[in-house]
C-alpha cells in the first residue's frame, strides 16, 4: 500500500550472504526441499526480503541456478483465514492453464515445522510492478491506457472462467457470499481493535442494510489492483493487449463468490490513487489511465454484467481496506511487521471509511 518505486530484479542478483531475513530458516528449508523435491536445489540458498507487501510476505529465493519466490504469513497477531496459504497454492496451480496468468506452482507444506507457519514456493517472474505515478507515466499514455485495459480485460478473464472445469467446484460457498463477507470483516476488525475509529460501525450499519442481490457467482481475487500485478518488461513499449500482464499476485484472499467485489476494489483504488501521502499508490493518476466509469464500461461490456448497484461494492471495498490497515496497524504496534511504510497504515484507516461513506450517500 505505502508509496514506492516500479519493483522488479533482474535473474540472480542476489547477495552472497546466506543470513536468512526474520521469517526464515534456510537450512531447514533447503532440507525439506530436498526431501520433498530431490534435485531441485542446486546449492546453498540465498534469500531476500520483497518490499511492498503489506499482508502474507514474500521472499526472492535462489540456489545461484533457479529462482523462486517464497510466501507464508506475517510474522505477527494474525486473523483468522487472512493467510491460508493452502488457498493461495490451490487457486494459482488451477488457473496454470487458463488465460489468467500466473506464476507456476512448486511446492506447498501445510506444516509450522521448517518455518513456524505454512508456506509455498512458485516460480520467480519477473516483471515490473508499478506504485509511483511519475514512473509509470514515463512509459507514455498510450501504454498506461493498454495496461489498464489489460487489468479489467484479465479480470473479466478470470470471472469468465468455469470453476468446476479447473477443479474448484468446492473452492466456496456462493450462497449468503456478501453475507458472511461482512459478518467476517466485523470479526476481523474487532479482533484487532486498539483505538476508536469513528464512523466505521456506521459505514458497516449502512452496508448491511442497503446489500445487493449478487450476480452469478464467479472466481474471485479479493484483493485486484494495478500493484497485485507483474507487467511484462521485454517490448513492452511496443507491445498491447493482455500478455503486458506477466502474472496476477496476492491469491490470499481468493473465493467463489461475487465478482463485482473485485471490480469495487479496483475502483476504489483508482478513485483513492495517490490519497494520504502515498498510503495509497499513486500510479493510477498517470495520465492515460482509465478513470473509474471506463473500467466499470469495459468490464461491463466485456462480461455482460449488471453494475448498477457499482457504489455498494466500493463502499464495500473501503469498509474492506480499512479493516486490513487496522490489522496492519495493530502488528506494527507489537512491533511484528518486516520492511517500510507500516507506520502509515494506521493513519489509512479514517480515510478509507469517510471514502466509504461518501460513496454510500452518493449510492
Amino acid at each position: 500500500m505505502p508509496e514506492s518505486t516500479p519493483e522488479h530484479a533482474p535473474e540472480h542478483t542476489l547477495g552472497a550472504s546466506a543470513v536468512a531475513p526474520p521469517g526464515l530458516d534456510l537450512e531447514r528449508l533447503r532440507a525439506r526441499l530436498e526431501r520433498a523435491l530431490p534435485g531441485t536445489v542446486a546449492g546453498p540458498l540465498r534469500a531476500e526480503l520483497i518490499e511492498g507487501g503489506r499482508s502474507n510476505l514474500s521472499y526472492r529465493l535462489t540456489d545461484g541456478v533457479t529462482d523462486w519466490v517464497l510466501r507464508r504469513p506475517p510474522l505477527g497477531h494474525v486473523l483468522a483465514t487472512a493467510h491460508d496459504m493452502g488457498r493461495e497454492y490451490r487457486v494459482m496451480t488451477a488457473l496454470r492453464d487458463t488465460g489468467v496468468p500466473v506464476p507456476g506452482t512448486v511446492h506447498l507444506d501445510p506444516g509450522t515445522e521448517v518455518l513456524g507457519a505454512p508456506w509455498y514456493l512458485m516460480a520467480y517472474v519477473p516483471g515490473v510492478v508499478h506504485r509511483d505515478a511519475a514512473a509509470f507515466a514515463a512509459l507514455g499514455e498510450r501504454r498506461v491506457r493498454a495496461i489498464g485495459e489489460a487489468l479489467v480485460d484479465t479480470l473479466a478473464a478470470l470471472h469468465r472462467v468455469d470453476p468446476a472445469a479447473v477443479g474448484l467446484a468446492d473452492f466456496g460457498r456462493p450462497d449468503g457470499y456478501l453475507d458472511r463477507q461482512l459478518r467476517r470483516w466485523s470479526a476481523q476488525l474487532d479482533a484487532s481493535r486498539s483505538r476508536e475509529l469513528p464512523g466505521i460501525d456506521r459505514l458497516h450499519e449502512l452496508l448491511v442494510a442497503r446489500r445487493p442481490a449478487s450476480p452469478a457467482p464467479a472466481l474471485v481475487h479479493g484483493d485486484y489492483r494495478l500493484d497485485n500485478v507483474l507487467l511484462q518488461e521485454r517490448g513492452e513499449r511496443e507491445r498491447d493487449g493482455r500478455d503486458v500482464i506477466a502474472a496476477v499476485l496476492d491469491w490470499e484472499m481468493s473465493t467463489l463468490g461475487d465478482p463485482l467485489t473485485d471490480v469495487g476494489l479496483l475502483v476504489m483504488y483508482t478513485e483513492l490513487a495517490g490519497v494520504g501521502g502515498g498510503l495509497i499508490p499513486s500510479a493510477a493518476t498517470a495520465a492515460g489511465f482509465p478513470r473509474s466509469a471506463e473500467l466499470v464500461d469495459r468490464y461491463a461490456e466485456s462480461t455482460g454484467r449488471d453494475a448498477a448497484e457499482l457504489d455498494w461494492y466500493v463502499a464495500f471495498a473501503s469498509y474492506k481496506l480499512a479493516v486490513v490497515a487496522e490489522g496492519i496497524h495493530y502488528r506494527f504496534r507489537q512491533g511484528r511487521t518486516l520492511g517500510s511504510g507500516f507506520e502509515r497504515a494506521g493513519a489509512m484507516a479514517p480515510v478509507l471509511i469517510e471514502h466509504g461513506l461518501t460513496t454510500l450517500k452518493g449510492h
